[in-house]
């Protein structure tokens, strides 16, 4: 089931077709500063040659300006380096494993190659990555999520670098973006739970915040059709069938009259289908169960499992085609995309 438009969504940020964005130069540091160009080199290279008042003050219009170092070539490049960086929160399991082959196979269709940059759930290991990245002056640079640390999102916009945030939609991207709203599709999971005759409504979630969003939307549209709020329970990101299985035994400790249960991923979904069997519980009978990322057990589980389809594939070559159109100076017309998502009915609800 396709969620039906939502008339309320603000517009499109940035309608008018993207540009590629120019990096904060050494000239342009030097101006902030005061100082010269070579000044600022020396800063950057042998600071202890530098004053430290000197020092002080380049520093602080390298950091306000977000500037980080061309490591390619002394700064005058001459060619492309054809390499795009994605960085994803974990490279093991499905979610993800779609997304980055059709990334993958659609770069190398256009004459890229891709490294994939592992992150975990903190924005503190993406701002290590970054730094890193940045000044090696990739092609493009292929984000998971919208939320970035003040100092990421500088490097970001500072370097001039094509720029795709992905899996979620903001009103503020730093360029490109494509992905979903994960308000509106917790807000479409509990419609259709409660369309079900479901008015005992909980979430087991993991805390990551792409995650925490659909919990609010799910929240706040229970709240709307007059229920009860729903009782929650958060496990540490990235989630597991055994925090599916201790989250239900938990959640149904505090509301043992819950009768549906919305898991922030499939993995979770799984193993609150486990613990529910393993306590005598019907499902979808006694307990509606509904998961996240229609991974591929989620079909062939005794009962099937309920899920949120995200097209990963879609997400991929949107966000290469992106990259490349940019890469070759080409202009990209629509520049934020959102999929959508589908909910996909089966036996456990």
């Amino acid at each position: 089931m396709s969620a039906p438009p939502d008339p309320s969504r603000p517009p499109d940020p940035s309608p008018l077709p993207s540009a590629a964005r120019a990096a904060v130069t050494l000239r342009e540091v030097a101006d902030r500063a005061g100082v010269s160009m070579i000044t600022v080199s020396r800063v950057l290279k042998t600071p202890a040659q530098v004053s430290e008042a000197t020092r002080a003050r380049v520093q602080e219009a390298v950091a306000a300006l977000g500037y980080v170092p061309n490591l390619v070539a002394g700064g005058l490049r001459s060619s492309r380096s054809h390499l795009v960086m994605a960085l994803v929160p974990t490279t093991r399991g499905q979610l993800f494993g779609e997304m980055m082959q059709s990334l993958t196979d659609a770069l190398h269709g256009r004459g890229f190659q891709v490294m994939f940059g592992e992150v975990g759930y903190a924005a503190s290991r993406e701002d290590e990555l970054l730094r890193a990245i940045v000044g090696r002056r990739p092609d493009g640079i292929v984000l998971t999520g919208v939320v970035h640390s003040p100092e990421g999102r500088r490097l970001l916009l500072a370097s001039g670098i094509p720029v795709v945030e992905t899996w979620d939609t903001t009103p503020t991207p730093i360029d490109m973006l494509v992905g979903l709203s994960h308000e509106r599709l917790g807000e479409a999971v509990c419609a259709y739970l409660h369309a079900r005759g479901r008015r005992r409504l909980a979430v087991i979630s993991g805390d990551d915040e792409r995650a925490a969003r659909r919990q609010r939307g799910f929240s706040e549209a229970a709240h709307r059709l007059g229920l009860e709020a729903p009782a929650l329970q958060w496990v540490p990101a990235p989630t597991s069938h055994a925090q599916g299985r201790t989250g239900l035994a938990a959640l149904l400790e505090a509301a043992p009259r819950t009768d549906a249960v919305f898991c922030s991923s499939d993995m979770l979904a799984l193993g609150v289908l486990t613990e529910a069997r393993t306590r005598g519980l019907s499902v979808p009978g006694d307990l509606a169960v509904a998961g996240f990322g229609d991974i591929e057990f989620a079909a062939t589980l005794a009962p099937s499992l309920t899920t949120v389809r995200i097209d990963g594939t879609r997400i991929g070559q949107t966000a290469a085609a992106f990259i490349a159109d940019r890469a070759e100076g080409l202009s990209v017309a629509r520049p934020h995309v959102d999929i959508g998502f589908s909910i996909v009915e089966r036996e456990s609800a």
